[in-house]
């Protein structure tokens, strides 16, 4: 997997060694903004996926029905507004280079499925994750600069993640309830895809984008040695973002 990135990434290098001398006008802007971010669906997800093993792996062994001890919540309410920016060189009229980053947080609450506290109330956790995508992309553009603009393009990603469950949690053996934090984080290298218009602002210095984007990436928990019943965190999704651009 690593090498798949390597390999977007010493492409993505290619193109910008190939436009440097393409054309004798080099531009600079920066852009910034906000987007809408989804995660990828439950029946997609990375083999090992924490989140998906806390739905679907007993927590306590040999109970029946086999949800017993499970986790309840929903993957999609990973969803997040990320905030972002952008520092881009152009060459010519149809090529740029991008490096920017953002940021994101979601919370989302959690119960055990079919366990309760001695006095019937429901046993609560908290599921956080955080990423800082730090990017570098590619962006191959339509049209000429102060038009419309379609653009396609592709990039790598490390994505700066930190994951927590926080809350009670039962022990698999005395069946008693504990308070506790489990924590994993770490740096996952992925990949991008993305596609979007720019639409000039009354010349060619002001411009909005507006832009969707699939992350490829999944980092490491840690697994049961750090108190998850999953190796990985997938995280992969998809995003649409819009951002505000300035040349100078």
């Amino acid at each position: 997997m690593r090498r798949t990135w390597f390999r977007a990434g010493t492409l993505a290098l290619g193109v910008m060694a190939l436009a440097v001398p393409a054309s004798a006008q080099v531009v600079h802007s920066v852009s910034f903004g906000f987007g809408y971010f989804w995660p990828r669906a439950f029946d997609s997800r990375i083999q090992g996926d924490v989140q998906v093993e806390d739905l679907t792996q007993p927590i306590i062994p040999g109970t029946f029905p086999p949800s017993t001890g499970s986790l309840l919540f929903d993957i999609g309410k990973f969803d997040a507004w990320p905030l972002m920016g952008e520092w881009h060189i152009g060459f010519g009229n149809h090529v740029e280079v991008g490096v920017g980053a953002s940021y994101q947080n979601s919370l989302v609450h959690s119960v055990y499925q079919d366990l309760t506290d001695s006095d019937g109330s429901e046993i609560r956790q908290d599921l956080r994750l955080k990423t800082i995508p730090i990017n570098a992309v590619v962006r191959v553009l339509g049209g000429r600069v102060g038009h419309f603009q379609p653009y396609a393009g592709a990039g790598v990603s490390a994505v700066n993640f930190k994951y927590t469950e926080t809350g009670e949690f039962v022990d698999t053996v005395t069946l008693d309830i504990f308070s506790d934090q489990y924590k994993a984080s770490g740096t996952a290298f992925g990949a991008i895809l993305l596609g979007g218009i720019r639409m000039p602002i009354k010349g060619d210095v002001y411009a909005l984008n507006v832009e969707g984007r699939y992350l490829f990436g999944n980092g490491n928990t840690g697994g049961l040695a750090n108190g998850f019943l999953g190796p990985k965190i997938d995280l992969s999704g998809g995003s649409v973002n819009f951002t505000f651009l300035i040349r100078y």
